[in-house]
């Protein structure tokens, strides 16, 4: 069973916040996957999970090749034996106001503030599932286990 991603237990979410490079998966139109190193925020309150990017990558035309509904995205991240992944549907944003407020939890995570760039983006996945190991399942109201 998965993890809610709305209400992930104290040990899948602190993993979270501790500071790691993560990847993002998305879908080329051709269905084949396209996977790169990213820094990514994760907001279980507002069930969502935040990319900054240039407009120009490859990463933001697969979503866009998705249409209004977007596509298809995963993020995921691990540390030694331990991994978590969030899935759900990718959206582009482009409000400065979105984005800003995308740079500060980046800035809040990673310990540093990006560099500017006139052309940032932000990739916003709506989450639907959460997995990871089973470890960090002890603390979750789900009570989940780790899916392979």
């Amino acid at each position: 069973m998965a993890i809610d991603p709305r209400t992930p237990g104290a040990d899948y979410l602190s993993f979270w916040r501790e500071r790691h490079v993560c990847t993002l998966t998305t879908l080329r139109p051709d269905g084949t996957p396209h996977v790169v190193p990213v820094g990514v925020t994760y907001d279980p309150e507002a069930g969502v999970a935040r990319v900054i990017s240039s407009k120009s990558s490859k990463k933001v035309s697969n979503i866009l090749a998705g249409g209004a509904d977007g596509g298809a995205a995963a993020v995921c991240q691990f540390a030694g034996r331990l991994w978590a992944s969030l899935e759900g549907r990718a959206r582009i944003r482009t409000e400065p106001e979105a984005i800003a407020d995308a740079e500060r939890r980046y800035a809040e995570r990673y310990g540093r503030t990006p560099s500017p760039n006139p052309n940032r983006v932000l990739i916003e996945i709506t989450l639907h599932k959460a997995l990871g190991s089973k470890s960090l399942h002890k603390s979750s109201p789900s009570g989940g286990t780790s899916q392979r």
